[in-house]
């Protein structure tokens, strides 16, 4: 969630062998990594594998710790695409896999996607306090310092985290034998799951492209110091520490909940407006600069939350499968949504690299008329479109309207 600090240092203090312009697939091949191994890993540890849980978060852990440690030693371009890009996404992919099994195996219905929002907020904590951890410890000792200091503090607390989550399924007793459960996937005859499906790839396309190009649009097109450039990194996480729990009370409340078509209608709509209307009118002046900051603000909120609407989703897919008498593991297909979603982040992250290399890119004034015009465009439309399924919606809506009206 800090790479963006990362990649302006590794610009502004080059000291490694080749392209330059490969190091923004970095941070968006480690997302791309991490989601995309997740429905395999969710698959495996949801049943046949789920006594081994905790030893595969250390085991993961260790891996991360690797990856984090060589990648100090790195000279050229490609060891850190495969260190911090691969090793250390796979490696933390481990740890959250069969950690976050338990939310949907302890939490019901009625109350799963506040979990989910809990702990989504939970990491913008940490997006929110690193930015200006990281531009401190490079400022003042440098990137391969500052990796292994990193690396020690995950050792620490990934350990103290592991012991204390239970990961052990509450349907896993000590009194009685363990058989692998077999795993239901009769939810893949329901359109449900794919309209949903397209809508998180498309919108994560957009939404990795923000937290990888804001610090460096905002140092080389708004003129922000690096401290400067970090505190936006932070105003865009930080509402997320709000906002994931908020979408998650939207869905789960008892007054008046929100379906799962509103709630992300809601979020994809709003943060592409912000892209529009803020990030793409930033420049130089002050006016672009507040702008800015505006941007960070209401598109790390909206956008940010986008993922507590799972739970939302979630449990409309429970609903077909209650209404069509049909076994369901909530489990595995919140580990498919987040393969959706890495399969968004790696796709977005080879568009940006390529709409950064457009020839032609005066398209506009302010932001739009900067090398950056192309991917702001691709960013708004994108997590536009993330809210798509309102639009299936409203055409059901249609069809009994007319039905009732013919018949």
């Amino acid at each position: 969630m800090t790479y963006g600090i990362f990649q302006e240092y590794y610009l502004s203090h080059w000291r490694f062998h080749g392209n330059q312009d490969t190091i923004g697939i970095i941070g968006t091949t480690s997302n791309g990594v991490m989601y995309l191994s997740m429905p395999f890993l969710f698959v495996a540890f949801s049943r046949r594998w789920a006594n081994l849980r905790r030893t595969t978060a250390f085991c993961g852990l260790a891996i991360t710790c690797i990856g984090f440690l060589t990648s100090s030693f790195s000279t050229e371009v490609w060891h850190l695409v495969i260190t911090q890009g691969i090793l250390v996404a796979f490696g933390c992919a481990l740890m959250y896999s069969p950690t976050t099994l338990s939310l949907s195996e302890y939490f019901s219905t009625n109350n799963r996607a506040i979990a989910y929002g809990v702990v989504l907020s939970s990491k913008n904590i940490t997006g929110s306090v690193c930015p200006f951890l990281m531009q401190y410890l490079l400022d003042h000792f440098g990137f391969r310092t500052t990796i292994r200091i990193w690396t020690t503090i995950i050792t620490g607390t990934g350990i103290l985290a592991i012991i204390l989550m239970p990961v052990k399924p509450p349907w896993m007793t000590s009194s009685t034998s363990y058989r692998p459960r077999r795993i239901h996937w009769d939810f893949l005859h329901h359109s449900t799951f794919y309209v949903y499906g397209i809508a998180i790839i498309l919108q994560s396309s957009g939404y990795g492209l923000p937290q990888t190009y804001l610090n460096s649009y905002a140092t080389s097109v708004a003129s922000l110091s690096a401290t400067s450039s970090a505190l936006l990194i932070t105003l865009f996480n930080a509402p997320g520490i709000i906002s994931s729990s908020f979408f998650g009370f939207l869905i789960d409340n008892k007054r008046l909940p929100l379906s799962a078509n509103i709630t992300t209608v809601i979020s994809a709509l709003t943060s592409a407006m912000a892209v529009f209307l803020l990030w793409g009118f930033a420049n130089s002046s002050e006016t672009g600069k507040a702008l800015l900051i505006i941007f960070a603000l209401i598109y790390g909120f909206f956008a940010g939350g986008y993922s507590a609407t799972w739970g939302g989703i979630i449990k409309e897919m429970e609903q077909n499968a209650r209404d069509n008498n049909e076994p369901i593991d909530t489990g595995m297909i919140y580990g498919l949504f987040n393969g959706a979603r890495g399969l968004g982040f790696v796709g977005g992250g080879f568009i940006g690299v390529q709409l950064l290399k457009i020839d032609d890119k005066k398209i506009g004034k302010y932001g739009y008329g900067t090398i950056y015009g192309p991917l702001i465009i691709y960013t708004g439309l994108a997590t536009a479109f993330g809210g798509w399924t309102i639009i299936l919606k409203c055409k059901y809506v249609m069809m009994k309207v007319m039905n009732f009206v013919v018949y």
